[in-house]
Formats: C-alpha cells, structure tokens, sequence
C-alpha cells in the first residue's frame, strides 16, 4: 500500500462524487473503501495474503519483560560446579559492549546456578527446578538456545522484539499482521494486550504495540483488569443500546461525508472503531465472564487465575481470545531484572508464571487449538554468567546479557520436543544454532502464511517492513 498513491484516488473519486447525487456518491464510496472497513465475518487483510498455506491462524506472546535469566531456567551449565567467584576468561568475554552498571567493575566474578536441574519428557530437555510445571510440557515445547540480539538496555530492546527496531515509532509484530491478514472475529479486536499488574519492573509503554505509521485501527487494544475491560465501554447511565445504535448511525453518515470530502483514511479508521466498539459492548463481558468456566480450569491455571490482572487470569483470557478468533494476542509479564537478589527475585516471577505459562499449552491442546496457535515466551535478553554487585553464598545479581538466552515456542507448526542453539561453557557466547530478533520475526511471520520480504508499507518515500532489512527462517525448527 503506497498512502500518496491511495490518497490521490480518493481525491479523485471525492471529485467525481461531488457531481453526482449525493444518493449514489456515499454509497459508492463506501464500496470503494471497503477494504479499509471490516467486514461481516471478519477481514480487513490486504489483497493476496496468505502468502502461502498458513500453519498458525494466530499468535499468543508471553513475553517476560526484564530479560529472564537463561542459566536459572533453561541453560544448564554443570562444568561452572566449583568455580564460583573465579574471573570469567578475557577470552570469553573479549571486547564485548557492557552495560554501565557493570562496565566499572574492577571483577567479573562467575558464578553458577544455586538451582539444579533435571532432564524431563522424551526429548530430554534441561529445565530447572523453578519450572515443574514447564518441565511436564517439554515435549510440546521448541527450545531457541542460541537467542542474541544488539540491544542491551531494556527499552531499545523490548521495542527490537515487539517492533524490530530499537527506535520507538514503528509498528508492532500484532499491527503488521492486523495489516496483512486482518481479524478472524466481528466482534473483537484483531489485536489485544494483557499487562499482568503489581508486578513492578520497567515500564511498558502503550507504544509497543501501537501502529506506527500504518493507519491506527491496526494498534492493539488494552484490556484492563479494574473497570471496564476496555475504556467507555458502558453506555453513560439512561443512554439505551437503541439510543447508542440511532447516535452511531448519524455520526457514521457525518463520518462518510467527512471522509468523502477530505479523502483522509483516519476518518475510515475512526467509522470502523466506532462499530468495533459497539459490538464489543456485547462481546467483551461475555469474553471475561470466567463464571462458566468448570473447576477443573481453575485447578489447572491456579487460583490467580481467579484474580483479574495476575498473569495466571491474563493466560486464561488468552486462551478465550483464541478461541473467540482475536490473531494476536500479547501478554506482558514484568519484574525480571534481577541486577541483585536475583535467586529470591526469580523464584517469585516463576511461581507466578510457570504454572499459567504450561496451563495455557495443555489447555489449547485439549482443546484443539495448539495446532494452528502459535505460543511464543521469552524476554528481550539473558544475564550475565558473572555477579552484579557483592558476590555471597546465598545471594548474587546479574547484568543484562544480549549475546546469548533462551526463548521458546509452542504450537503453530513448530517441531514439538525439539531444541537448536548451544552456547559455550560460560553461557556467555553462541556457538551454534544462533538465532537473532530477525529471524524469530520472519519464522513468525511464516507460519502465519506471511512472507516477512513481502509485508512492506511505504512510508517516507521507502518500503518498510517488520524484518527491516535483515532476517532469516529458522528453518531446522519448522515442522
């Protein structure tokens, strides 16, 4: 889609409309626009897309905001038994860029998991003794060990991994497959975020999942957990349903003639969310009604899932939202930046997350939704190998590290039981299998039928795209 291009025609046919009847003009106009507005059933896709035959029809994003360490839960280094407080090589470490709250250190003390680790399913995989619920689902899961990226301080690199630029201002992953494949659902967003609350850590900025410089109907939709899930979702007291129908209908033709006029797609964007939020009036109470739900979901996710706002409620909701047709739907967990007590600190986020986190990939399997749902977890980096701060028996932090961690996937057409990338001795460095931010967005693009070259948006005088100009399928894990 070219917007000057696109504007010009609607000029064009503004100009032609304003010399015919005004009865033939809106109505023709709104043909032509069709494909800016939904449609019954769902749409809202460009021309052309699916690229090819999907193996996902959507995406669930857990992402762990704060950069997970990878040596408590999933990279099992037992050579490091014994060498704690000895100086990590200068051969591992090199000239590699350090954060400025490390950079100063006079030492680089190593310092090995206080956890153990256990081999679990079939596949074999390590996971810590934090993860038992995760552990009991290893085989549905596809380990991405050799994870990197350049980013190494939060912002910049949670907005590489939701927008594929460490510049603020692009789209997010959900609004490029908005744009490209549209919505499964009438009567939900195509695109929506869960925050899970009191958790603390960096912030999370309503820009990471906004649109960018695509047209804004694309941005996601936050739900909250006080109130009304979504803002002036209720009719003001002694506004009836009719009422609110009858007062829509006039702005929509005010809209119309707005828009036939000026020609600017915002207008188009602001008559769709207009009737997006009045189907949701219906839609979104029932979607977070849990009432229906047996005891047996509630056994499964843990009694937070009972709580409006924990990320156990937010997994649940998850699983609703697939189930209701919504194409991406991004959970956000924070609290993961253990620069110091990071064993008491890490405990807490993964009794809070590993339950819901295996709750939600036996329940879509159950359900026969894991198939073409493809479920992403993982941060925006790892930590360090060596200690932040005072090094003691019981208690250490560490540093952010974006040279090497591990995310996961589940679903989507993605090979179950399976792992790729290896990391040295130290976890410090990948030596196979190394995956970058780019390639993640490709693959999951491709298993959404997308071709990640192909989604481009010209802005600027220049074809953008999410991948930017980098990026390649991980294809070894690609079922």
């Amino acid at each position: 889609m070219k917007p000057l291009d696109e504007h010009r025609k609607l000029l064009t046919r503004r100009h032609f409309f304003g010399k015919t009847a005004t009865g033939l003009g809106l109505p023709a106009l709104a043909g032509l626009l069709a494909r800016d507005l939904p449609a019954k059933g769902g749409s809202g896709g460009l021309s052309g897309l699916p690229h090819f035959a999907p193996k996902a029809k959507r995406v669930i994003y857990l992402f762990m905001s704060g950069g997970p360490s990878q040596m408590e839960l999933f990279d099992y280094k037992p050579s490091l038994d014994g060498s704690v407080g000895q100086e990590l090589p200068a051969s591992i470490r090199g000239n590699q860029r350090l954060t400025g709250m490390t950079s100063t250190q006079a030492s680089f003390p190593v310092v090995p998991s206080k956890f153990s680790f256990a081999r679990h399913g079939e596949s074999g995989a390590w996971v810590s003794e934090l993860l038992p619920h995760t552990a009991k689902v290893v085989d549905r899961l596809c380990f991405l060990r050799g994870m990197h990226t350049e980013a190494i301080n939060h912002d910049p690199a949670v907005t590489f991994f939701q927008t594929g630029s460490q510049i603020a201002g692009r789209p997010s992953m959900g609004a490029w497959i908005s744009y490209g494949l549209g919505s499964e659902s009438e009567d939900l967003p195509a695109f929506v975020v869960l925050i899970t609350q009191g958790t603390g850590g960096q912030p999370i900025y309503d820009r990471l999942w906004g649109a960018g410089f695509l047209p804004t109907r694309y941005q996601g939709v936050k739900f909250r957990s006080v109130g009304d899930p979504v803002l002036w979702l209720t009719d003001p007291e002694g506004f009836s349903r009719d009422q609110r129908r009858a007062w829509l209908d006039t702005l929509e033709s005010l809209n119309h003639e707005r828009l036939a006029e000026l020609g600017d797609p915002e207008i188009g964007t602001r008559i769709a969310q207009y009737e997006m939020a009045f189907r949701m009036q219906s839609s979104v109470p029932e979607l977070t009604d849990l009432s229906a739900e047996p005891d047996k979901t509630f056994e499964r996710y843990g009694d937070d899932a009972k709580k409006p706002g924990t990320f156990a409620a937010n997994c649940l909701l998850a699983r609703r939202l697939a189930e209701r047709g919504v194409r991406f739907i991004q959970l956000y967990h924070r609290g993961w930046d253990q620069h110091g007590g990071l064993p008491g600190g890490i405990k807490k986020q993964t009794e809070a997350t590993d339950q819901p986190s295996a709750a939600l990939i036996e329940d879509l399997a159950e359900r026969g939704l894991l198939d073409d749902t493809l479920v992403v977890w993982g941060g925006e980096f790892g930590r360090t190998v060596y200690c932040q701060g005072r090094l003691t028996p019981e208690d250490y932090g560490r540093d952010h590290h974006p040279r090497c961690f591990t995310m996961w996937m589940a679903g989507g057409g993605v090979k179950p039981g399976f792992s790729i990338g290896e990391t040295d001795d130290y976890s410090y460095n990948v030596v196979s299998g190394a995956t970058h931010v780019h390639d993640l967005q490709a693959t999951i693009l491709h298993q959404l039928g997308i071709d990640h070259k192909r989604l481009t948006f010209q802005h600027q005088g220049r074809d953008f795209r999410l991948t930017d100009v980098h990026g390649e399928l991980i294809q070894p894990i690609l079922a």
